[in-house]
């Protein structure tokens, strides 16, 4: 029986790609001053000595806002039978457990691994130098101990991508989130207690450091120079870190934090993946993910529609909040139109027209989708919108990639 809710859910997760963490408002009020706010009951204090042990992770953070809320409902188990498997995947209506692994595994939100290693993927078959174990449409390629080679490589960057940065990822943005969960989402891990302010402060630099030292591990494997894959690891766990924490704190301005999840979803993973088996030496491997990187800043609004309300009341500085709903959906179909556009007339200059076309053929159903679901009511019709429409635009991305790899630049 769950074997058969698992496909639905996983369905369901890659359709959520690109989502950032929810923002809950219910109950929330702004302040436009600085007020001294005394740690939540509910959550462990710490000395000024644990604070510094736990730097760059504050155990206890001020706040610009004064929360005041009703207590919430708790976390409503579904009843579907498919509880168990959704405490798993870290998504909503999950069963509750004091199995500490288990509560780890859900910190690291095993739902939003699935767009990062579509990411590593891409790139390596951008790179044209990913060997499969036998490859039934190229006789030449054909040679199994390198294609195991090349399965394993792609493998351990997958971990890197997915439950290690990815994981890292989402477990920093539920520490400094957890001030306002624990108002609103009290039954979440941290804010319930479930799991300690020092186990969870072990998990980030756990991932980090791990996810750190694979990277450097595949540098060797892949015989680099420099370490590229460290080096972008590196600049990817920045990243996470400013979009979650203060003071820059991406993710309160529209532009830069979807652009920094964007970038996180598409560009880091496609880099990843192709210099593991190629190298990063032209200026079009850069420039085509980046585009797509826009567009995913686009699809990213799209769960801002639903937080407008609440992003507005905290002060957050959401696309939807800064040009209306109005705007923000026409800015969001745009950068998601016309980057397509724009790489498959790219694809079309360097006479790759049968992938041009192909790119065409998969964005014609997502301006179809944007027609009639998410212009004319993106707040109703968000997760109808992403549900029919993402999956063209990640087999656009694939394709892309595959015509990368099976391109001749030296013709």
């Amino acid at each position: 029986m769950k074997a058969t809710l698992l496909a639905p859910l996983l369905a369901a997760a890659s359709v959520s790609a690109f989502a950032p963490a929810p923002r809950s408002h219910a109950g929330l009020a702004s302040s436009r001053q600085r007020q001294p706010q005394a740690p939540l009951s509910m959550l462990p204090t710490n000395t000024r000595d644990d604070e510094r042990a736990y730097y760059p992770f504050p155990s206890a953070e001020p706040s610009l806002l004064r929360l005041d809320a009703t207590p919430p409902k708790s976390n409503e188990e579904v009843s579907d039978g498919s509880a168990d498997v959704r405490q798993l995947l870290g998504v909503k209506g999950a069963a509750a457990t004091d199995d500490i692994w288990k509560i780890r595994l859900q910190l690291t939100k095993p739902v939003t691994w699935i767009p990062l290693v579509w990411g590593v993927m891409c790139g390596a078959a951008a790179s044209g130098n990913y060997h499969w174990i036998w490859n039934p449409f190229d006789p030449n390629d054909r040679d199994v101990l390198l294609g195991l080679e090349d399965a394993a490589k792609g493998f351990v960057a997958m971990i890197l991508a997915g439950p290690f940065l990815t994981g890292y990822t989402q477990t920093i943005n539920d520490w400094y989130d957890r001030e306002i969960d624990a108002i609103n989402e009290p039954y979440r891990p941290i804010p319930s207690g479930a799991i300690s302010e020092g186990q969870v402060i072990f998990q980030i630099w756990f991932l980090l450091l791990g996810g750190l030292g694979i990277a450097y591990g595949l540098d060797v494997w892949a015989g680099h120079e420099f370490p590229t894959v460290l080096a972008l690891s590196i600049f990817g766990s920045w990243v996470s870190y400013i979009y979650s924490a203060p003071p820059l704190k991406l993710k309160q301005n529209g532009w830069a934090g979807n652009y920094a999840l964007g970038c996180s979803y598409i560009s880091l993973p496609w880099w990843c993946g192709q210099a593991v088996f190629g190298s990063l030496d032209r200026p079009v491997y850069f420039i085509l993910p980046i585009l797509y990187s826009i567009a995913g800043l686009g699809i990213a609004i799209v769960n801002d529609f639903k937080s407008v309300e609440g992003d507005r009341a905290l002060g957050l500085n959401s696309l939807p909040v800064a040009f209306g709903i109005d705007g923000a959906k026409w800015i969001c179909a745009g950068s998601v139109t016309l980057t397509q556009l724009g790489v498959a007339a790219y694809l079309q200059a360097i006479g790759e027209s049968t992938y041009a076309a192909i790119l065409l053929g998969l964005l014609l159903p997502q301006i179809y989708f944007q027609a009639t679901l998410l212009i004319p009511d993106p707040v109703a019709n968000d997760v109808k919108y992403q549900a029919q429409s993402q999956p063209f635009f990640v087999f656009g991305i694939l394709a892309t990639a595959l015509c990368l790899g099976h391109h001749d630049f030296a013709a």
